[in-house]
């Protein structure tokens, strides 16, 4: 079967890599892909990203199967176009997405259908905003309503930022983030404390399958210092998300939501993220919801994925999920973000990246923000690598991480040097 994966960040590189390892698989190709895909002799880019034309070019290629990696295609409709063309993909319908391209439908319906959540209001008045922010103090959480790349959220641990957060995205709306009616708007919510985790499953309509457990660090410097990123590191799998924890999501927030999506008339297909606050006691509440998977959380997930992932991915397009056992890697995969001088906000283009090793059985460098021109991989966004490795402790994966990025080099770039800090035991 020929497979085209839809994307060029991280994720959609280990997705592809993942699903060229399956015996079933005769040709896995990228739209666009990045610098990484390129040099990958088991992979082949195709320079398309108008939906039209990729669906166009999918039907000519004889693709039996797409798999989306990222938000905005799935925003725009491209599971709808290609399965009104008889086409298997794998994604939620336009609708469905909008659990995660807007985060205030996504908190109605949270609200609406009793899935634990931080309180909060919605607002497009900026003074209304700054209102609110002043009655309720700090800390607070101020959030971009639309899809932002992983910068629309500011934690806001004084009433000087959220004010200040409430003005660049309402009126500056630098971000360039317009939510589904048009025009920016901002959800505000409560600060939540405790450790945050990564859910992700898997859904066909029908039943749903929990993919390993999985958390990242969103701050840039390390002992979660500095703004959000989009994620600087992750590792899987995730100490915090004990049993009982695991059981209380599939039951609270998970079948809570697709059985919701259902009642208000969408049947939802894909993969599903919950971001999690899991507090002291276990409680959990929803902080927000992806619905794809994560980035960086997919690199080491699938470095541990030990089944074949077209075969689940085909089950998933068949309402065959009930069916489906995963295997997993009992090791532990800890993936280390290198990212490009000026991210989050501005990061550099076009820096010549050196050093990059071969790939191993329990080391990879999954590439995102790069592009190959001549012969050299450059720097070509704001997270640009993920070093990720596989070994039998938090620790070790850490170390054998590190020591795989140690010879890689760039200009300007950025690394934090304690991922998985939370999950090593002193």
């Amino acid at each position: 079967m020929k497979v085209l994966v839809v994307g060029s960040g991280g994720r959609e590189h280990a997705m592809a890599w993942k699903l060229a390892q399956s015996p079933k698989v005769q040709q896995v190709y990228v739209a666009p892909g990045n610098g990484g895909t390129a040099k990958d002799k088991n992979l082949v880019n195709v320079p398309i990203t108008d939906l039209a034309a990729l669906r166009q070019w999918t039907i000519d290629n004889g693709i039996g199967l797409t798999l989306v990696g990222p938000e905005a295609p799935l925003a725009a409709g491209i599971v709808d176009d290609f399965r009104a063309h008889g086409l298997r993909i794998f994604g939620p319908m336009q609708a469905a997405a909008q659990l995660e391209s807007s985060k205030a439908f996504s908190k109605a319906f949270m609200q609406r259908h009793g899935i634990p959540t931080a309180e909060f209001e919605t607002f497009s008045d900026a003074a209304l905003a700054h209102a609110y922010v002043d009655r309720k103090g700090a800390p607070i959480v101020v959030k971009a309503d639309g899809l932002a790349a992983g910068k629309g959220v500011v934690v806001a641990m004084t009433l000087a930022e959220a004010h200040e957060a409430i003005d660049f995205m309402l009126l500056d709306n630098t971000l360039g983030v317009a939510h589904n009616a048009g025009g920016a708007r901002v959800v505000i919510e409560e600060f939540l404390q405790g450790e945050e985790a990564s859910f992700m499953v898997l859904c066909d309509g029908q039943n749903v399958a929990a993919l390993a457990t999985s958390q990242d660090h969103k701050r840039l410097l390390d002992k979660d210092e500095g703004p959000n990123t989009g994620g600087m590191g992750a590792y899987s799998p995730a100490p915090v998300v004990t049993a009982e924890v695991h059981a209380r999501a599939m039951r609270e927030v998970i079948l809570p939501t697709i059985r919701g999506m259902e009642k208000d008339g969408i049947t939802y297909t894909g993969f599903l993220y919950a971001g999690l606050m899991i507090d002291p006691q276990g409680r959990i509440k929803t902080l927000e919801f992806n619905c794809r998977m994560g980035d960086p959380e997919t690199q080491p997930i699938l470095m541990r994925l030990k089944s074949d992932f077209l075969e689940v991915l085909l089950a998933a397009t068949s309402e065959g999920l009930d069916q489906l056992e995963m295997e997993w890697d009992r090791r532990v995969a800890l993936g280390v973000v290198m990212a490009a001088h000026g991210y989050p906000l501005n990061p550099r283009k076009g820096d010549a990246i050196s050093g990059l090793p071969k790939d191993q059985d329990d080391a990879m460098v999954f590439h995102a923000g790069t592009t190959e021109k001549d012969g050299q991989i450059l720097t070509s966004g704001g997270r640009v690598l993920c070093v990720t490795a596989l070994a039998d402790s938090v620790k070790q994966a850490q170390q054998k991480a590190y020591q795989t990025a140690s010879p890689i080099a760039f200009d300007g770039m950025q690394m934090r040097r304690d991922i998985g800090y939370r999950a090593i035991k002193n």
